[in-house]
């Protein structure tokens, strides 16, 4: 993996056309590694901090375990569930939904699984977002908010049976483009 501050430190146009090409490289790496991911895929986000046995991480098996045994969640439903943690699952949920909010991805669920750990969160993005503006009230409907791994799996697979990420959200602001 290339360093960040190997590249932040070295401003000269040939180590930037090296660091430029190291995370090329990278980039084609990671995409021929999920090139090999039999279809669909529906990615989970969630904290690596939590320790094997616990409710998160049981929770988060009992869902992968349905989408093999669901055969994959139906080709090529795809979709994102969101398990508890930190900073980097946060970054992750907020990215997957600017791409779906602005139409750069397809419409995929994203599932927020343990409703008690998400709670306060959605109400704040329901009540301070959406009130001042800052996000259309039909984007609260992106989150889709679950303590059961079958919920989890039916969302996606309705999801899949009507074509919704065939639909890609449409930017109520153009500046949201």
């Amino acid at each position: 993996m290339t360093d960040d501050r190997q590249i932040l430190d070295h401003p000269e146009i040939s180590d930037i056309d090296a660091s430029v090409a190291k995370i090329a490289d990278e980039f084609r790496i990671g995409f021929e590694k999920v090139a090999l991911i039999d279809r669909p895929a529906v990615t989970l986000f969630g904290s690596a901090r939590v320790a094997e046995g616990s409710e998160p991480y049981e929770s988060a098996r009992a869902v992968g375990r349905r989408y093999a045994r669901k055969v994959c969640f139906v080709r090529p439903a795809e979709g994102f569930v969101i398990f508890p943690g930190g900073f980097g699952t946060l970054d992750e949920l907020y990215e997957s939904l600017v791409l779906i909010q602005t139409g750069k991805v397809q419409h995929f669920p994203t599932i927020l699984f343990d409703s008690n750990y998400w709670r306060d969160m959605v109400d704040w993005i329901s009540d301070e977002l959406v009130s001042a503006h800052m996000i259309s009230p039909d984007d609260i409907e992106l989150l889709h908010v679950t303590d059961d791994p079958d919920e989890a799996v039916r969302l996606v697979l309705e999801c899949y049976e009507h074509r919704c990420a065939d639909m890609p959200q449409t930017a109520a602001k153009e500046d949201a483009q």
